[in-house]
């Protein structure tokens, strides 16, 4: 019974967590999905016990799967990566890396990623699919981004973002190692 209660537990906070992202009132959900927002209001409570139809219109209207309004216990809602756990997934010769730390999941996907480059090395990267947005802060150091042919210095402190449908370099710059924590963020994709 403790794993029902738990599984619905975890279905009343998605359901809950995607109407917010969508700007849904529950009574704008309920009318698009077809549900009574008294059955929403007792979902949203972990109360009462939906059917799969009803998920499968609750997932539709809001855009996701339903493994995404099932998926995740109470307990696995935050994920914590140490940097040392994680390969990198790039690495420079002169000691430069790259670290893929985690990706989120949900209606769209966020990769971050951790990066320390070396000064005057760089990871030349290819133009990603249309909608992709990088976005980066430097912690430490600085770097040069080159998006499109155009440098772009950038300093501890300091963020950037870019579409990533262009040719664009990472290169460390100055005298000490640049660290940053990058999020690459992909379009939407089928549900």
């Amino acid at each position: 019974m403790a794993e029902a209660e738990a599984a619905l537990r975890t279905l009343a906070y998605n359901v809950r967590t995607a109407r917010t992202r969508a700007g849904l009132s529950l009574d704008e959900l309920g009318r698009r999905a077809k549900v009574s927002k008294g059955s929403l209001f007792a979902l949203e409570k972990a109360q009462g016990n939906p059917n799969f139809a009803t998920l499968v219109r609750l997932a539709d209207t809001l855009g996701v799967s339903v493994s995404a309004l099932m998926e995740g216990a109470a307990q696995e809602r935050v994920r914590v990566v140490s940097a040392d756990a994680v390969m990198p997934l790039w690495a420079g010769p002169h000691g430069s890396e790259a670290r893929l730390m985690l990706t989120t999941s949900g209606p769209t996907t966020v990769e971050v990623w951790r990066w320390t480059l070396q000064p005057g090395e760089e990871y030349p990267s290819h133009p990603h699919q249309a909608g992709v947005v990088e976005t980066l802060s430097v912690t430490a150091g600085r770097m040069v981004l080159v998006v499109d042919g155009v440098e772009h210095p950038v300093e501890a402190g300091q963020t950037a973002t870019f579409n990533g449908d262009a040719p664009h370099t990472y290169r460390g710059d100055g005298d000490g190692t640049c660290h940053l924590i990058m999020t690459v963020h992909l379009p939407p994709g089928p549900a």
